[in-house]
């Protein structure tokens, strides 16, 4: 089992966190920006449902596989179950994880504000359960859907033995983001990133059903993280992950 380490203020003060802070802003904006744009341009052009899910996924699949890849300094997470499911396998310390937690939440934040000046007062849309699909069911639905994103950025982009996937990761998970929002979009939304339906809920101040795009996708990537790490990647026993100056 990996060591999970607490890391400790220190790490605030090294250049390279603060560079990766800015760059993991930088790509979570850019990521909510066109991903909850999207959403609002085919509101605004009244496009049929069916058509509305096809191109936010597309949108969402395209941009979530640029964005790990230009974010290679600060892993790309743009998103907070991702960051916790790292957390879980030992590739981030628990102080790291919240300087990451708070950048991803600020960049939601602004790109939301942001587009809703850009689009003269439109409502950012939100994610919440479709009719007939209950609490028990919604968190269901983020806990699989976060699950898989999180499986698939273990073994293509964490597993050093991931082979010939080596570089595809960030498509691939791209991929998975929008294959998910095809399959669950209708019911509850395939958020499977607290960060992204945080935007639109604080600038819409809409916080229906909100608690279930936490508490799915936190579930869903810490499991992925933790079993993935602890029962398909062999490392020796002794192998530490993060650095021993990072653990003080």
């Amino acid at each position: 089992m990996p060591k999970i380490a607490l890391g400790s203020t220190k790490e605030a003060a090294k250049p390279e966190v603060w560079r990766a802070l800015i760059v993991e802003f930088i790509t979570t904006f850019l990521f909510i920006f066109t991903g909850v744009g999207s959403a609002m341009a085919t509101d605004s052009l009244g496009a049929d449902k069916t058509v509305a899910l096809f191109a936010i996924a597309i949108t969402h699949a395209l941009v979530v596989a640029v964005m790990i890849s230009a974010g290679h300094i600060s892993g790309g997470h743009l998103n907070p179950a991702v960051t916790l499911g790292l957390l879980a396998g030992g590739h981030i310390t628990l102080f790291r994880s919240v300087l990451y937690w708070i950048d991803q939440l600020l960049a939601a934040a602004a790109s939301c504000y942001l587009l809703k000046y850009l689009t003269g007062g439109l409502t950012t849309p939100i994610h919440s359960l479709a009719s007939g699909v209950g609490f028990f069911q919604g968190v269901t639905w983020e806990i699989i859907l976060t699950f898989s994103l999180l499986f698939t950025v273990y073994a293509t982009i964490v597993d050093p033995k991931r082979g010939a996937l080596d570089g595809l990761g960030p498509t691939l998970t791209g991929f998975v983001v929008g294959a998910n929002i095809l399959a669950g979009g209708a019911f509850s939304g395939a958020s499977m990133n607290p960060a992204r339906s945080f935007g639109p809920a604080l600038v819409s101040w809409d916080w229906t059903d909100h608690w279930v795009y936490w508490v799915g996708p936190l579930i869903g990537g810490g499991l992925a993280g933790f079993i993935y790490e602890n029962f398909f990647i062999e490392r020796p026993s002794n192998y530490l992950l993060i650095p021993a100056e990072e653990d003080a």
